[in-house]
């Protein structure tokens, strides 16, 4: 069936994933002169939708990885509220430069018993969330061509009549990556939360209704009873630098990132 519209649907706690596929989806859709809609799929209303395709659809779906795979707060919604109807599905994950491990596998399998036929996927490299030394400045302008290239290429496939199923390296029901500290050693900081700094923040309350949990308390924001997943949302979002965590754990395993990491890595991509 023809495809008559070009979809971008995204889990963005950052703003890193969003930039990527919305890349990716703009010029599938220039190439195609197709229209685009986009879908951002981040806040607990957004993701408490149901969202239904048709064959008429090519979808490019997008995640950053979480310890090597889907986050696995947000991966029960995207099992949930997509419908692929047999459209057509580009997957995307973004990495912060350690590795996309088996996010990507998840992500194609998942669009794959949700009713879409995932035709391509790629994972590409963004600035990591927990600091700034792995990744900083990407996606740049040279991962940006790449994007727009492997969507020309996505284009053709989809142009020649081509909707043999992609394959991705990785395993979907692998186990998660077990953080480590500067020591080697395994490390745990799941409790772990943002703390507020009271001489900065202005309680504009941006932190409590941008956080994808909704674990921030909106009327004092200082409190997070809910549930954090470590997205650093709060941290990147808050404009007076009020937000930060201090759990030894956590810093602990930043510092082995710092150390180990940092060295620039490639993207990839599977069509």
């Amino acid at each position: 069936m023809e495809i008559k519209r070009v979809w971008a649907l995204y889990y963005s706690a950052t703003g890193t994933t969003d930039k990527a596929v919305n890349t990716i989806a703009e010029e599938l859709a220039a190439r195609l002169e197709l229209p685009l809609e986009r879908i951002p799929f981040t806040r607990p209303a957004e993701r408490a939708k149901d969202y239904a395709f048709t064959a008429e659809d090519l979808v490019v779906v997008g995640s950053p990885t979480y310890a090597g795979k889907l986050p696995n707060k947000i991966l029960p919604d995207f099992r949930r509220a997509l419908r692929g109807g047999d459209a057509r599905a580009v997957a995307v994950v973004l990495f912060g430069n350690r590795s996309y491990d088996n996010s990507l596998a998840e992500l194609r399998a998942v669009l794959e018993s949700d009713g879409f036929r995932p035709v391509a996927a790629g994972a590409f490299v963004g600035r990591h969330a927990f600091t700034d030394l792995l990744g900083e400045g990407r996606p740049d302008w040279d991962d940006q061509r790449q994007m727009r290239e492997f969507a020309g290429k996505v284009a053709r496939k989809i142009q020649a009549g081509d909707d043999a199923l992609v394959t991705v390296p990785g395993d979907p029901d692998a186990a998660y990556y077990i953080p480590k500290g500067a020591d080697g050693q395994p490390v745990k900081f799941l409790q772990a939360k943002p703390q507020t700094d009271l001489g900065k923040c202005t309680y504009c309350g941006a932190c409590a209704r941008l956080c994808p949990m909704g674990a921030i308390d909106p009327r004092n924001v200082a409190e997070v009873p809910g549930t954090c997943i470590k997205c650093q949302c709060c941290v990147r979002k808050c404009t007076k630098h009020a937000k930060y965590f201090d759990d030894p754990a956590f810093l602990s395993h930043v510092e082995m990132l710092e150390q180990h990491f940092t060295e620039p890595k490639e993207n990839a991509v599977f069509l």
